[in-house]
């Protein structure tokens, strides 16, 4: 594991400085990275007679965050489903966005889906800044930089631009991670409370730090040096899994079941059978006339496998080989629609290690072609993506 980062009270204004000033390349390339995203996306709806305010802000989750900030929780549709009806509750989605989405509409002119954007778009950088300082850490700030451009650039990269969760909870789970690393237990602990609040993945923020920490107890292994830094340590266990639990809690009390939250999720077709669903779904493609739709998937399946395995063997530290591990046992073993799939895999960004570093040891115009090129197909898919399927 990296060792801890110590900057003396004297030296924090200025050290702060310079790290930011040391991210600002890889910021700057994350941000033209979506810009292009953007742009692309705005070209293709007016050729389209869309909106793209709308396709970002008022589609699929984004209008039930807004609902939730508007009016609270409560609300719910009943969805046939053959011969059943399925109750699709608000309930299923976490308070955080929807907290920050009230306060700006209430100290501002915006509204509650552009109050969505704007958080989106805030937290998407200090995201991006988390993975560079991930990467930039472990080894180099080349190799941070084109971690970074490589998350921008992945095929569903525009839900980082929409009035969703994901790019909150990426900036957290990677913040998170990082304060691990350096072994700031209660920032580590703060962090991983507020995944908790902001997607049910926030397990993986909390199972990062806790398994961290019981492997810095193990015999032989350096644990707290003192009584200070295992009371801090405490402290940070104690605070992760307070947003995750209180809101699993709440809903539990609020539905009068102890199951509560796992109906909620029952009642969207989603929850957690290992894989068994998703397997099914890929061995229908393969038997049927859309063949090479299940080849695709089994592939990719194997290329995320192959991915993690390759950050075993990179003896990636602890807290990325479990986040980014439980990240993915979550998303691959999660019934419900499928086409969700690549986006619940967004936060993972350890997987793209291994590539990044593929990459940073390649000559910088060679690389930067790479990467160019990637953003590039990243914009017309998630343009392309946004005016048929999307991201439910």
């Amino acid at each position: 594991m990296a060792r801890p980062l110590v900057a003396t009270h004297d030296s924090a204004e200025r050290a702060s400085g310079a790290v930011l000033r040391r991210a600002a390349p890889a910021l700057l390339a994350y941000a033209g990275t979506r810009l292009l995203g953007l742009a692309v996306l705005a070209i293709w709806a007016a050729v389209a007679g869309e909106s793209p305010h709308r396709l970002l802000s008022a589609r699929w989750d984004s209008l039930w965050y807004a609902r939730i900030a508007a009016d609270g929780y409560g609300y719910s549709v009943s969805v046939p489903a053959g011969a059943d009806v399925r109750v699709h509750s608000d309930l299923a989605f976490f308070p955080l966005l929807p907290w920050l989405e009230r306060l700006l509409a209430e100290i501002s002119p915006l509204s509650h889906a552009d109050a969505g954007l704007l958080v989106s778009a805030l937290a998407s950088l200090v995201a991006a800044w988390g993975i560079f300082a991930v990467g930039d850490l472990l080894y180099g700030r080349r190799a941070g930089t084109t971690l970074v451009v490589l998350w921008a650039a992945l095929p569903v990269g525009i839900v980082q631009s929409m009035a969703y969760s994901e790019s909150l909870f990426t900036a957290l789970a990677a913040w998170g991670v990082y304060a691990v690393l350096c072994g700031r237990w209660v920032t580590a602990g703060v962090l991983a409370a507020l995944a908790g609040l902001t997607r049910p993945v926030g397990a993986a923020v909390v199972a990062a730090v806790w398994l961290t920490a019981a492997a810095t107890l193990l015999p032989g292994r350096r644990g707290p040096r003192d009584r200070a830094e295992r009371r801090r340590m405490l402290l940070g266990l104690a605070l992760a899994p307070l947003g995750w639990c209180g809101y699993v809690v709440w809903v539990g009390i609020h539905t009068e079941s102890v199951t509560g939250y796992l109906d909620v999720q029952g009642g969207w077709g989603n929850g957690f059978d290992g894989g068994l669903a998703f397997a099914g779904f890929i061995g229908e493609q393969l038997t049927g006339p859309t063949f090479l739709g299940g080849a695709a998937l089994l592939v990719g399946v194997a290329l995320l496998l192959w991915l993690y395995v390759a950050c075993v063997r990179q003896r990636q530290p602890l807290p990325l080989l479990v986040y980014g591990g439980v990240v993915l046992l979550l998303a691959l073993s999660a019934k419900g629609y499928f086409g969700s799939k690549p986006r619940l895999l967004l936060p993972a960004f350890p997987l793209l290690l291994p590539i990044a570093l593929a990459l940073a040891r390649l000559r910088p115009v060679r690389a930067g072609l790479l990467l160019g090129a990637l953003g590039l197909v990243s914009a017309l898919y998630g343009a392309f993506w946004l005016h048929g399927s999307g991201p439910p």
